[in-house]
């Protein structure tokens, strides 16, 4: 039985009559953060496992407690990790402890940053408490990443229809988008979104309540790219 002819195929490459014109389309956009990302690590040390343990407890519920006061604030929380480790002496040859050393990570992401200069403060005001951050982000589904991509896009037309200008042709179709490298997001701690204000302070030096800090927000780079493949008329050389 004969097979019934298959229909033409664009080759997937130019030709005289149909061109190829293959651009590269960038975005770079300028924007505010819109999260900021704390780090809290509550220590405790003593030479009594359980006392350790306990005062680890009780510093970690008052990290806690204070948290809760900012809840509108905070948009999640979370405990990184949690350890109790045991130091041992240098000397003899036995497994004795000289000492336990606990700790308690946890991890707060905040959208209200009006509260977050007065939150760092009390936080490391606090009993053998260090701050680390903060760390300023977009969110994954932040809109600025959609702006991104869209103008990328009009970027690789609006070049593509100025080189076909250029040799006399005009567009006729777009055959093909890929996108590469969208968006300039970046998981904590970002590298391409660093923190324009770092701390580490640790634990509480006078009874007075301390000044907030004033943070100010580290504007964020935000990178799309897409490459485009078009047909365009045959040039006027």
């Amino acid at each position: 039985m004969t097979q019934p002819p298959h229909p033409p195929t664009t080759p997937p490459y130019g030709t005289p009559d149909t061109p190829r014109l293959t651009v590269r389309g960038e975005a770079h956009l300028d924007v505010d953060p819109e999260i900021a990302r704390i780090q809290i690590t509550v220590t405790a040390r003593g030479t009594d496992r359980r006392t350790t343990l306990d005062d680890l407890t009780r510093r970690n519920q008052d990290t806690q407690q204070l948290l809760d006061t900012y809840a509108q604030a905070i948009h999640t929380r979370e405990t990184s990790a949690f350890t109790l480790t045991p130091h041992l002496t240098t000397k003899g040859r036995h497994e004795r402890v000289r000492a336990y050393h606990g700790t308690v990570h946890t991890t707060a992401t905040l959208t209200d940053f009006t509260a977050l200069g007065e939150l760092t403060t009390r936080l490391a005001d606090q009993e053998l408490t260090r701050v680390d951050g903060p760390w300023w982000a977009l969110r994954p589904d932040s809109p600025a990443h959609r702006a991104a991509r869209r103008q990328a896009v009009h970027d690789a037309v609006q070049r593509a229809r100025e080189y076909a200008e250029a040799l006399g042709a005009r567009l006729l179709a777009l055959v093909e988008l890929a996108d590469q490298d969208v968006d300039g997001y970046a998981p904590f701690p970002a590298a391409r979104a660093a923190a324009s204000a770092r701390m580490a302070f640790a634990g509480a030096t006078t009874p007075e309540t301390a000044p907030a800090l004033d943070l100010e927000p580290q504007r964020q780079q935000v990178y799309a790219q897409v490459n485009a493949r078009f047909t365009m008329t045959p040039p006027q050389l």
